[in-house]
C-alpha cells in the first residue's frame, strides 16, 4: 500500500533521469488526492514526489504554469476513461509508452484479463518499483519492459509477452511532443506495425496553431530553457494520423463537464483557444481490408 511517510530513498535510488514532466503530474494528482471528491485517485502520487525529495513545477509563473495543474489532472481523467471504454470492449492489452511514474496498473478498475505493459528507462521503472513497494496491480498483470522509446523497442515488448496478434490500446499521454518529428515517426510506426485489427490509441498532441499566442509562447520558451521543448507539433492531426494508417478525432474538452467545471476559471485569463493548445486524440487503426 502507498505510505507517504516512507522515508526517502538514498540518491540512488532517486535517480536524475526520472523525468520532470512526469513529476509535475504527480504534484498535480497528490494535490487532486487531497480533494473531497477526485477526478483522478492516485495514493502514490506524494510517494513519488516525497522519495524523489521533488518541490515545485515548471519555470516560470504565467497563466500557463497555473493552468497546469488542472489540465494534467483533466488530461489524465480523459484517457483514464478512454483506456477503460476500450477494456471494456475487448481491448486486454494495454501499453504505456513512455509510462514515466503513470499508476493506471494499480488505480484502475480494470475489467478481468487485462496486461499493461508500461515501455520506460530502466532507471525510471526502478525508482517507481522502490516507491510503489510491492504494491498490488488492479490489472490481471503488469509488465515492465525496459526500453528507451525512442529506440528500438518493439522487439523488447514481444520478447516480454505482447502478442501482436490481440487488439491493443495504446497511450502516450504526453512524452511524444517532447520528441522531434523523426523520433515519433519511429514510434508511431512501430506502433502500427504491432497492432492488429480494432486496436486503437491514445496521445496528447500540441496544437502548433496555439504555440504562438502570447500566453502559450512563454511556458513555451520557459520550458526550452530546461531542455523541455515541444519539438512536436500538429495543425491537423486527424490528417496526420490518417496518413498513418489511423481514423483519429480530436475530443473537445469544453464538453466534458469536468474540463468545464475545472478550466472555466481560468478561461477569461487565458481564453479558450489558448486552453486547447493540445488536441487530446483517441484513434482505431484503419480497417484495410
Amino acid at each position: 500500500m502507498p505510505e507517504s511517510a516512507r522515508p526517502q530513498a538514498p540518491a540512488a535510488d532517486t535517480p536524475a533521469g526520472v523525468p520532470l514532466a512526469a513529476l509535475w503530474t504527480a504534484a498535480a494528482h497528490a494535490a487532486e488526492y487531497l480533494r473531497p471528491a477526485p477526478y483522478v485517485r492516485d495514493p502514490w502520487a506524494a510517494d513519488f514526489l516525497h522519495a524523489a525529495g521533488f518541490e515545485g513545477g515548471p519555470p516560470g509563473d504565467g497563466p500557463m504554469q497555473r493552468l497546469l495543474p488542472d489540465w494534467q489532472v483533466v488530461r489524465t481523467r480523459f484517457f483514464d476513461d478512454h483506456l477503460l471504454t476500450a477494456a471494456r470492449s475487448g481491448r486486454r492489452q494495454v501499453v504505456l509508452l513512455g509510462a514515466g511514474l503513470d499508476t493506471r496498473a494499480f488505480r484502475l478498475d480494470w475489467p478481468t484479463g487485462v496486461q499493461v505493459f508500461e515501455i520506460e528507462d530502466p532507471a525510471v521503472l526502478a525508482f517507481k518499483e522502490y516507491v510503489l513497494d510491492c504494491s498490488r496491480p488492479s490489472c490481471g498483470r503488469r509488465t515492465l519492459v525496459e526500453a528507451d522509446a525512442r529506440s528500438a523497442w518493439g522487439p523488447e515488448l514481444v520478447a516480454a509477452g505482447f502478442d501482436p496478434a490481440r487488439p491493443t490500446s495504446w497511450l502516450c499521454e504526453a512524452p511524444l511532443y517532447f520528441r522531434h518529428p523523426p523520433e515519433v515517426e519511429a514510434v508511431v510506426a512501430t506502433m502500427t506495425e504491432l497492432s492488429a485489427p480494432d486496436s486503437v490509441f491514445g496521445a496528447e498532441c500540441v496544437n502548433s496553431a496555439t504555440t504562438s499566442s502570447p500566453f502559450v509562447a512563454p511556458f513555451m520558451d520557459a520550458l526550452s530553457t530546461i531542455g523541455l521543448a515541444w519539438n512536436w507539433q500538429l495543425g491537423e492531426p486527424e490528417r496526420w494520423w490518417a496518413e498513418r494508417g489511423w481514423d483519429a478525432a480530436v475530443a473537445d474538452p469544453f464538453t466534458l463537464p469536468y474540463v468545464i467545471e475545472r478550466l472555466s476559471p481560468y478561461l477569461p485569463m487565458v481564453g479558450t483557444a489558448a486552453a486547447k493548445c493540445v488536441f487530446l486524440t483517441t484513434g482505431t487503426l484503419r480497417d484495410t481490408v
